[in-house]
């Protein structure tokens, strides 16, 4: 069993993936034009370094309710058919994960993906900011940070940025690229021109 860690927080919603297909998903990010608006309100500037990085610096996965973590509500939010024990362990469930196009039937083969990752964001100015506004970034399903994937997706992406790794599944790559403007704007974040210019390609396709 997980070892949950004890914090607070709240938030959800259901986005349409595909022809008429009802899947639950992040927030719906904002449109591409607005994606674009963002974009070019971006600080853009050499990354940092990874210098003092460690995930224990954003507290994850923090209590919602009850039993329930971040990782339980997501998990809940983003499958079809989700049942949970009293410790809000799935014991059932269908995943849809849109970086592969694959559906998943064990939650041990799900990873929950921060669309900005932990260290991208350190690197990006995370760096300076409190461990109350990390841990708010890494738990926060109010915008579209967090997403159920394949565990094999999630870790080829690794800590990579759209100028270094994007979704194999070329259909999301509108709405990747949305989703993680979105994150960046919101939080402040800069990026690098390698970044900014794989964005822009990406939106091109919205």
């Amino acid at each position: 069993m997980r070892r949950k860690t004890v914090f607070a927080t709240a938030l959800a919603t259901t986005w349409i993936v595909g022809a008429g297909t009802a899947l639950a998903y992040p927030p719906d990010p904002p449109p591409a034009g607005t994606a674009q608006t963002q974009l070019a309100s971006l600080t853009v500037k050499t990354e940092g370094s990874t210098s003092g990085y460690s995930r224990d610096l954003f507290p994850h996965w923090i209590t919602v309710s009850g039993a329930c973590d971040t990782r339980d509500e997501v998990l809940k939010r983003d499958g079809t058919g989700v049942t949970v024990d009293a410790e809000c362990e799935p014991t059932a469930g269908r995943w849809y994960s849109v970086y592969d196009a694959t559906y998943v039937e064990d939650d041990s083969a799900i990873d929950i993906d921060h669309i900005v990752p932990l260290a991208e964001a350190w690197k990006s100015g995370a760096n300076g900011w409190t461990t109350a506004k990390r841990q708010q970034f890494a738990n926060d399903r109010g915008i579209a940070q967090l997403i159920a994937v394949s565990a094999s997706s999630n870790r080829s992406k690794g800590d990579r940025d759209p100028s270094e790794w994007k979704p194999t599944n070329a259909s999301v790559h509108c709405i990747y690229a949305r989703e993680w403007i979105w994150v960046k704007y919101t939080y402040g974040l800069s990026l690098q021109s390698a970044e900014k210019t794989a964005l822009e390609g990406m939106l091109a396709a919205c």
